[in-house]
């Protein structure tokens, strides 16, 4: 039936489509606030149980990390993740400061808060920035794939918000979030066989918690904050794309196009609203409409994001730009 691969004919296919069923589920569920009233056992706790499949996420994601890579790729990868976690911050002190804690919550930019600015712009699809410099046969900024990993999960957004001022993490939050990413480095550096071993799995989870997550968004709040996903992922790849090639041009002496490969939103965004409300309650309220934006978001920066890379790659080459610079 070939299931898998119309699936994946859909940008962020295997994050939304479960994500999709996730929130259809929940529509019909009849008790979603306690799924093992009705479903006892491994299904009900499944359908609340995101954060033990994102801890083994994130796990995974760690042990694909080599902090022995080559001293190119590793400013290459540094310099587009500091970059857009740097991008996010100020736009969201921008947002926080213009908007209450709670955002918009009614009217045509309904669900609009730093929560869902920042969850947007802070993670890059590091699976879709790999597939496109691997089809454009680059493969040195390809390889900066891993460092750009670093910004998987809430521990970025959480750092971001807490230096802002717009919320207070105890440290043990912070370090409980740390521990499975740290883990994973640890590992996969020190034996690049965990790595191997661990690394296939990430995307093999991606659907798990993609579905789970789906499950906690009540299917009005996709609707209602439909028009504003779209407005943040098309302003996601234009003003953090523009922002990466200039830093991908100036500081790794690059022609600029691995900064629009990088200017997506990561699928596992989805999984942050619900996180940093988790830790700090007052953005709970607003963590539903965040993730529905986010989730917009990941499927409209997927559609675009090739589409401007592919653009600005013919640019470059017409104009004589490097790809690599002649001294890395």
């Amino acid at each position: 039936m070939r299931i898998k691969q119309r699936i994946e004919k859909i940008p962020g296919g295997m994050m939304i489509v479960p994500l999709f069923i996730g929130t259809l589920t929940r529509a019909i569920y009849p008790n979603p606030v306690e799924p093992t009233a009705f479903l006892p056992g491994f299904t009900g706790h499944y359908l609340t149980g995101t954060s033990v499949i994102l801890f083994v996420f994130f796990f995974c994601v760690g042990t694909t990390i080599n902090l022995k890579s080559s001293g190119y790729i590793a400013k290459k990868g540094l310099s587009l993740l500091i970059s857009k976690v740097i991008l996010a911050g100020v736009l969201g002190v921008i947002i926080g400061h213009l908007l209450p804690t709670e955002g918009i919550t009614s009217g045509l930019f309904a669900g609009l808060s730093a929560l869902a600015v920042i969850a947007s712009f802070n993670e890059t699809n590091g699976g879709l920035y790999m597939a496109l410099m691997t089809s454009l046969k680059r493969d040195e900024d390809a390889a900066g794939f891993p460092f750009i990993s670093i910004e998987s999960g809430p521990f970025m957004t959480m750092i971001t918000m807490g230096i802002a001022g717009m919320a207070q993490f105890p440290v043990t939050a912070l370090i409980s979030t740390l521990i499975p990413f740290a883990l994973g480095i640890m590992l996969g550096s020190l034996d690049q066989d965990f790595r191997k071993f661990f690394g296939p799995a990430v995307p093999v989870l991606i659907p798990f918690f993609a579905f789970t997550l789906g499950f906690s968004i009540n299917l009005g709040a996709i609707v209602q904050s439909g028009f504003m996903g779209i407005l943040m992922g098309v302003a996601v790849v234009a003003i953090s794309g523009g922002v990466l090639s200039i830093v991908d041009r100036f500081v790794t002496g690059s022609d600029g196009v691995a900064g629009w490969a990088a200017s997506s939103t990561a699928g596992a965004a989805v999984a942050v609203p619900t996180a940093i409300a988790d830790m700090a309650p007052k953005f709970a309220p607003i963590a539903v409409n965040a993730t529905a934006i986010v989730a917009t978001s990941v499927l409209v920066s997927s559609i675009l994001t090739p589409l401007v890379t592919m653009y600005f790659e013919k640019r470059a080459r017409k104009l004589g730009r490097p790809i690599v610079p002649t001294k890395h």
